[in-house]
């Protein structure tokens, strides 16, 4: 693969400014129409149904022995990144997309602030994983799954993968409401999209656009709220 910051010819030609220009605006429709399908897509995604899981699923985490309710910290919604976990294996060898995907995660509170606890569920040893976790600076929640755990929680999907799955809770009830992996789940983190697979919240949607019908109508705005741009007259 050639690497454009060592390999000239791999960088892009050089032109006047108005070719460049004329060529971003021949890609911005594409853009456009990507983000319409995205918003499109989210907005089904907030309508998919649930399904009922066992909220006393055991974990270990900080505290030691915990379960999958326990990992809600008393709010109604959990996003849970399953990391992939290579038991014995130093640092440099242990699951680069997982670490590229957790690494990225660093304020939590705008997720707080709207009911979402977000927590990482390593599919390995608690003690061994977790000191994988504080070697990389990593100050969010971290529970170990065990095989008989995981085979509960994955319900027939493949162990050993990465996985971004979202949990409801309603009283000691826990549902999920959805899930994804491989690259769909590494494109996932930010805040506005992690938003997008919150089942009670509104997501983002332009302001042109109209709430679909169905289970969404109604739902909490503050997540949209919070994606909208600036009124101050910056893009």
């Amino acid at each position: 693969m050639a690497d454009p910051v060592r390999d000239e010819a791999a960088v892009p030609r050089i032109v006047e400014r108005s070719t460049f220009q004329a060529e971003v605006d021949a890609l911005r429709p594409r853009e456009k129409a990507h983000t319409r399908e995205g918003d499109a897509i989210a907005a089904a995604r907030r309508r998919l149904s649930m399904v009922k899981v066992d909220s006393a699923t055991a974990l270990t985490g900080a505290y030691g022995a915990a379960t999958l309710l326990d990992a809600f910290e008393g709010r109604r919604m959990l996003i849970a990144y399953y990391f992939m976990w290579y038991a014995g294996r130093p640092a440099p060898r242990q699951c680069e997309g997982c670490t590229f995907f957790t690494a990225q995660v660093r304020q939590l509170s705008n997720l707080h602030a709207r009911d979402v606890t977000y927590a990482t569920f390593s599919q390995g040893p608690y003690e061994e994983s977790v000191r994988y976790s504080g070697f990389m600076g990593w100050e969010i929640p971290w529970y170990s799954v065990s095989p008989e755990s995981l085979d509960t929680l994955l319900a027939g999907r493949r162990m050993g993968m990465m996985y971004l799955i979202c949990y409801l809770r309603q009283g000691s009830d826990v549902f999920e409401t959805y899930w994804t992996t491989l690259r769909a789940a590494l494109r996932r983190w930010t805040t506005t999209t992690v938003c997008s697979t919150s089942p009670s919240m509104g997501g983002r949607r332009s302001r042109k656009s109209r709430r679909p019908a169905g289970p969404s109508e109604g739902r909490d705005r503050k997540c949209e709220r919070m994606a909208d741009p600036p009124r101050s007259g910056h893009a």
